[in-house]
């Protein structure tokens, strides 16, 4: 009897103790563990804005707008296209060994999409004011960061982000100034004068 008992306790005991699941096991009525968020998109290069030349409607010098590629490298140039009328250019009304607007009224500005070369020199994705240092045998062009600006009226030499020299060469008369492009990069053209200025693609 008493073994009887006792067996009864033990049966009752383990009747009362409710199975544990093992450590490992979830609970079944448990939420599955939360995914980790994904990672938030790179924000997209923010748009290169260039100054918009006015309207040419009334003015005598006529915008001039130049669009190319280097590479995969998209080119943006805008200027002013004074015209000769019968004016002696250089060194007169466009006086040597000092800045020059390359061309009329607002600044001319150089855009450029990826990294370029210019004449074998690095320079930068941007947009940049464009201007000249005319000379009989050798010209300066400078790319200067501050690309929204009359004339070379503000022209800043601290802000230049490039200088490179180039030779002057002699073509066709063009009576409006022009910039155009060529195999090598582009070319300033006004009077008989036409200045190559080499620009490269960036090798990757």
């Amino acid at each position: 009897m008493t073994r009887f008992v006792t067996a009864l306790v033990a049966v009752a005991s383990l009747t009362a103790c409710p199975t544990q699941a093992p450590p490992d096991t979830p609970a079944p009525d448990a939420d599955p563990p939360a995914e980790a968020p994904a990672p938030a998109p790179e924000a997209a290069p923010a748009a290169m804005t260039i100054p918009e030349r006015k309207d040419d409607a009334e003015r005598k010098s006529k915008n001039g707008h130049l669009v190319g590629k280097v590479g995969d490298a998209d080119l943006d140039v805008r200027f002013g296209r004074p015209e000769m009328r019968g004016r002696t250019l250089w060194g007169e009304l466009v006086p040597y060994g000092q800045v020059w607007r390359t061309g009329a009224d607002e600044a001319s500005t150089f855009a450029v999409t990826k990294d370029v070369t210019v004449e074998g020199k690095a320079l930068a994705a941007g947009v940049y004011g464009l201007f000249t240092i005319p000379g009989e045998s050798e010209w300066t062009v400078i790319f200067n960061s501050e690309a929204e600006q009359w004339g070379g009226y503000s022209y800043d030499e601290s802000k230049d982000v490039l200088r490179v020299t180039v030779t002057p060469g002699t073509d066709e008369a063009t009576e409006a100034f022009d910039i155009q492009q060529n195999d090598d990069g582009i070319v300033l053209r006004w009077g008989n004068v036409a200045v190559p200025v080499k620009i490269a693609a960036t090798a990757e």
